[in-house]
C-alpha cells in the first residue's frame, strides 16, 4: 500500500488554496462541503471561487505566492495553479514546515492525494490510485455510485444516534459488531431508507431486548485455485464477517487480503513432510474458537471436499455440536485446466475424468492402475509432483502408451502460472529442466493435445 487513507475533520479549520482559476474552484468546492475555512492566494480569482471564500469566512490574498507567506497556520495546502514551478515551490515550502500539501495532477509534489469521492454523508467513500490514474478512480466511483444506495447515508446517521445505547448494553466489541451486522441484514435498513424512523427505532429496541450472546459457527470455505476473482460471492461474504480465519498454504496472499482486516488469522499450512499444525490440531482449533462464540472461516485452497480433508473437519465439528456450513470452491482441476486451455472432457477425446491424489505411501503411489489405463479418459493428479516419475512408469507398465500427452500446471490461475507439456515417457525429466514447483497439477490424456489450439493466457 503506497498511500495511507485517512479521513480529515476540517470543520472550521483554515485551509489554503494557491491559485484562483477553475482548478482551484473544484478543490474549494470539496473543502467547503467539508466545512473548511478557505483562504486563497492568487493574483486574480474567479468570481465563483471568491463567493466560496466569503461563504466560509475565509480570505482572498490578491498576490503571487511567495515563500514568505505564513503556512504553518493551515491544516492543509493545495497548489492549484497552471504553473508547475509555482506548485513545486508551494510543495517545498510546506515540506519544510511539515504541512500537508497537495499539488493538483502532480503526484511527486503531493504529501496527500484528493480521492474520487462518493458522498452519502455521514457515509463517505473515497477511491484513490496514488495519482497514477485519476480517470480510473472516477470510473470506479461511478460504478460505486450506482451500487451504494443513497439511503446508506441515512442508515449511517441512524446508527450514530444509537451507537452509545448499543455500546452500553453490549459491552463486548466482537458481540457488538455481530449485533450491527445482523441488524443491517434485517428489515430495519429498509425502514430507515424510507424515512420510517419510528418503526426503525422500535425494531432496534426490540433487537436489543432480545439480544443473546452469539453462538460460534465454522464456515468451511473453498478459496479456489489462486485467482481471487474465482471466489464465490458467498465465500467472500463469509470471509468478510469471520472473527477468525484459519487458512492453508495454498490460499494466495491476494485472497487473504479480502478477509476482514481485523480478523485473527491463523496459519495451519501443510507442505510435504512439514505440517505446521497436524490435522488433529486443526480440528481442535476449529472447535476451540467456535466454543468461544467466534465465527470461524476455515479457508482452504481449491474445494474443501476434494482432497481437502473437509469431511474430516466437519465430522469433528458435528461430534462437538458446533454449527457449520460448507461453501464449495473451484477445485484446482477445473480452474487450472481452464486457465491452461485444456478441457477435461471432449466428445472426441475423453468421455470421463478421474481425480486422483499422487501422494506417495511408503515410497510408492497406491492407485488402481488397471482402471486408469483407458484411452478415452482424462486423469488429473493432485499433489503428484514428487511421485511423478513412478506414476508414469506404473501407467506404462500397465499398458498405457508412452506417448500419451501429459501437462504439468504449476501455480495455476495465478500470475506465476507455468504450463509444461510432454508425454508419459519424458514429462518427469522436464520438471527440473523447467523449474516446476509445487503446487502443481498433472493432467494425463489426449485432451492435453488441444492446449496449443485452445490456450488463452
Amino acid at each position: 500500500m503506497d498511500i495511507f487513507p485517512v479521513s480529515l475533520k476540517l470543520q472550521q479549520q483554515p485551509c489554503l488554496i494557491v491559485g484562483g482559476g477553475s482548478i482551484a474552484l473544484r478543490k474549494a468546492t470539496l473543502l467547503a462541503k467539508a466545512g473548511a475555512v478557505i483562504h486563497v492566494v492568487a493574483p486574480e480569482i474567479e468570481e465563483s471561487l471568491l463567493d466560496i471564500v466569503h461563504s466560509t469566512h475565509g480570505q482572498f490574498h490578491a498576490e503571487k505566492f511567495n515563500t514568505g507567506i505564513g503556512l504553518s497556520g493551515y491544516r492543509l495546502v493545495i497548489a492549484a495553479t497552471n504553473v508547475k514551478a509555482v506548485n513545486q515551490s508551494v510543495f517545498e515550502a510546506c515540506e519544510d514546515l511539515n504541512v500537508l500539501v497537495n499539488s493538483v495532477d502532480d503526484p511527486p509534489h503531493c504529501r496527500f492525494m484528493v480521492p474520487a469521492i462518493i458522498d452519502r454523508s455521514p457515509l463517505v467513500i473515497s477511491v484513490a490510485t496514488n495519482g497514477a490514474s485519476p480517470v480510473l478512480a472516477r470510473q470506479i466511483r461511478t460504478q460505486l455510485e450506482a451500487a451504494v444506495p443513497h439511503g446508506m447515508g441515512k442508515l449511517a446517521d441512524f446508527s450514530g444516534k444509537w451507537r452509545k445505547v448499543v455500546k452500553e448494553q453490549i459491552s463486548n466489541p466482537d458481540e457488538r459488531r455481530i449485533f450491527w451486522e445482523d441488524l443491517y441484514a434485517s428489515p430495519l435498513k429498509e425502514q430507515v431508507f424510507n424515512d420510517r424512523l419510528a418503526e426503525a427505532d422500535r425494531l432496534i429496541e426490540q433487537a436489543l431486548t432480545e439480544w443473546q450472546k452469539p453462538k460460534g459457527e465454522v464456515y468451511l470455505v473453498g478459496a479456489g485455485p489462486g485467482d481471487p476473482e474465482l471466489l464465490t460471492l458467498k465465500a467472500l461474504r463469509l470471509m468478510q464477517q469471520a472473527d477468525v480465519v484459519i487458512y492453508d498454504r495454498l490460499v494466495s496472499p491476494a485472497i487473504m487480503e479480502l478477509c476482514r482486516r481485523d480478523a485473527e488469522k491463523v496459519y495451519v499450512g501443510k507442505a510435504r513432510s512439514n505440517h505446521s499444525v497436524p490435522q488433529d490440531g486443526i480440528n481442535a482449533l476449529l472447535v476451540q474458537y467456535a466454543s468461544q462464540g467466534k465465527r470461524v472461516c476455515r479457508l482452504k485452497g481449491g474445494d474443501p471436499f476434494i482432497f481437502g480433508r473437509g469431511g474430516e473437519e466437519i465430522q469433528e465439528l458435528f461430534a462437538a455440536g458446533v454449527a457449520f456450513q460448507v461453501v464449495p470452491g473451484i477445485t484446482a482441476a477445473s480452474g487450472c485446466s481452464a486457465y491452461a486451455g485444456i478441457p477435461l472432457t471432449h466428445r472426441d477425446y475423453a468421455q470421463s475424468v478421474r481425480f486422483l491424489t499422487g501422494h506417495l505411501k511408503e515410497g510408492s503411489p497406491e492407485l488402481p492402475w488397471h482402471e486408469l489405463v483407458y484411452e478415452n479418459q482424462t486423469l488429473v493428479l493432485y499433489m503428484g509432483l514428487v511421485g511423478l516419475e513412478k506414476i508414469c512408469e506404473k501407467l506404462i507398465a500397465h499398458g498405457q502408451r508412452p506417448d500419451m500427452p501429459v501437462a504439468l500446471i504449476s501455480k495455476g490461475t495465478t500470475p506465476d502460472q507455468k504450463v509444461v507439456v510432454g508425454t508419459l515417457a519424458d514429462i518427469a525429466s522436464k520438471v527440473e529442466e523447467n523449474h516446476i514447483q509445487a503446487p502443481t497439477l498433472t493432467i494425463i490424456g489426449e485432451v492435453v493435445s488441444l492446449r496449443e489450439q485452445l490456450r488463452w493466457r
